[in-house]
């Protein structure tokens, strides 16, 4: 395929079969077509969404259904792509060997599930790395993949647009996180109006992001021995990052409850329901209320190391991060204090499934302004 063909063929990424190399290379966005059969579960385009985190690499493929989409593919695997970083300032060889190892896992799924349009994104460990440029430049040598780095306020606005269909639609506004491994964002959102078509548009008032997620306040403090002088000084260091955004933002909280987007909170809502194994369907979208999180918290600090690791819930891959992301949802509660929670098993790679899907009509017109991005305000 030449690239002219893949630039006249509706809703095809113009990326897909234009690099010089053998393998396609993917990960650039295009302009899609409101002719191309949207909706079409069975002919219409089929999207890819990789988010290559600080801990994480995750792959979403999906098509539009209905009002929402389809997911057809999906893949997660820790890579620790950050591990070492806030030591050294440099992705190591370890870490770079287990993402493009995953990240080849992402790319023959993708090419084996048909994608006709891709976003692939890096965050924090990308954005921080002295050789984060030379690690993409690797990734598209080797996998034909062509990584976007995003900076914070997108990463913001994508967990706000995956999450914003979990808002209580009696709630007059919601406190958004996403606990990452190299950062946190935190989001104050409005409700949201009602959407003719497909999923609502978020309406965000204020945003901050943290230099800390899980990983590199793990690595600060240590993962294994967590003692409770040991927590609470990692719940202090947040504090007084978040402390600045409270005051601005904290007030007015009557009828506002919490979401949240991370392995964090995931992992608390699956210990609260006392899970044997991981079930997105109970998780996405329940409720904790604030007593049920307090009790939640002081079980996990109160275990050993050993003990976390056995926990089905947490397990040896999560084991020395759990308590550090348990910190900084601790200092988001002490700064928000509000009653209830809602827990999203959702975030950036659903984020821009909607975006892409909305940028090229995959729902009609949505609602004021058709379909436009996030409000921002």
């Amino acid at each position: 395929m030449t690239s002219g063909e893949a630039g006249e063929t509706p809703g095809l990424d113009p990326a897909i079969g234009r690099a010089p190399q053998s393998e396609p290379r993917w990960g650039r966005r295009s302009p899609g077509g409101r002719e191309a059969g949207f909706g079409n579960d069975r002919g219409g385009p089929t999207y890819a969404a990789l988010d290559l985190g600080t801990n994480n690499c995750r792959l979403l493929v999906a098509r539009p259904a209905g009002d929402g989409f389809r997911v057809v593919d999906a893949f997660s695997r820790i890579v620790r792509l950050g591990e070492g970083i806030s030591a050294s300032g440099r992705l190591s060889e370890a870490a770079i060997d287990r993402s493009l190892e995953a990240l080849e896992i992402c790319r023959n799924k993708m090419r084996n599930r048909g994608v006709t349009r891709a976003r692939l994104i890096a965050t924090e460990a990308c954005r921080a790395a002295e050789n984060g440029a030379e690690f993409r430049a690797r990734v598209t040598e080797k996998l034909g993949l062509a990584l976007e780095v995003i900076d914070r306020e997108t990463e913001a606005t994508l967990a706000a647009t995956s999450c914003t269909p979990l808002i209580d639609p009696e709630a007059e506004g919601v406190v958004l996180f996403d606990i990452g491994g190299g950062s946190s964002e935190l989001v104050r959102l409005d409700r949201s109006p009602r959407c003719e078509r497909g999923p609502p548009l978020p309406r965000i008032r204020a945003w901050i992001s943290l230099p800390h997620g899980v990983v590199t306040l793990a690595e600060r403090h240590g993962g294994h021995n967590v003692t409770r002088d040991v927590y609470e000084a990692m719940v202090a260091e947040v504090a007084e990052l978040i402390a600045p955004f409270a005051r601005e933002h904290g007030d007015s909280l009557h009828g506002v409850h919490m979401l949240g987007t991370s392995g964090t909170v995931t992992t608390i809502a699956g210990v609260h329901l006392d899970l044997k194994r991981y079930d997105r369907n109970r998780i996405d979208g329940c409720w904790l209320e604030a007593g049920e999180i307090d009790s939640v918290l002081e079980r996990l600090v109160a275990m050993s190391y050993e003990e976390r690791v056995a926990s089905p819930c947490i397990g040896a891959d999560r084991a020395d991060l759990v308590l550090a992301g348990c910190a900084i949802l601790e200092a988001i509660r002490r700064a928000f204090p509000c009653p209830r929670l809602r827990v999203a098993d959702r975030g950036l790679r659903e984020g821009m499934l909607v975006q892409m899907m909305r940028e090229d009509g995959a729902w009609g017109e949505s609602g004021p302004g058709g379909g436009g991005q996030a409000a921002l305000s």
